[in-house]
């Protein structure tokens, strides 16, 4: 049976040494993303910092990809961007779940990482009219 998530959530990404973290979840999106800044190529390695001033649980911690790719994401506007993806872990309802996400800069939003449909499907079913069900779960 699929867990039901609401419009937003507070979830972690372990290997990225990320907790507490506000995403939304957004079925308009195909693609999950996660704000990352400074942002680097070097020797076949990626390194980024998840660092921001409005999200304080972005710890500014740096962190290193031996696996990556590129990828085309086409934002809500029409305008193809060409973004890196990595594959990480994040936590839903207590459960490590595997999850491709795109790094951009997120600053400016509200919400350091949206959860896009392509980890949602056949896992999670979306009801817009509650927030952070599984992190309520997880804290029970």
């Amino acid at each position: 049976m699929k867990k039901v998530l609401g419009r937003v959530d507070i979830i972690d990404f372990p290997e990225l040494h990320l907790s507490n973290i506000d995403v939304k979840i957004d079925t308009g999106a195909y693609t999950s993303a996660i704000h990352c800044s400074k942002i680097r190529e070097e020797d076949g390695k990626l390194y980024c910092v998840f660092e921001s001033k409005g999200h304080p649980n972005f710890t500014g911690k740096a962190v290193t990809f031996e696996n990556f790719s590129l990828t085309d994401v086409k934002s809500s506007n029409g305008y193809k961007e060409n973004r890196y993806k990595i594959k990480t872990t994040a936590i839903f309802f207590g459960k490590t779940y595997k999850i491709n996400l795109t790094l951009s800069t997120r600053d400016d939003m509200k919400f350091p990482v949206l959860i896009g449909r392509q980890f949602l499907r056949k896992k999670f079913l979306v009801d817009v009219d509650l927030e952070n069900q599984s992190f309520n779960y997880t804290s029970k």
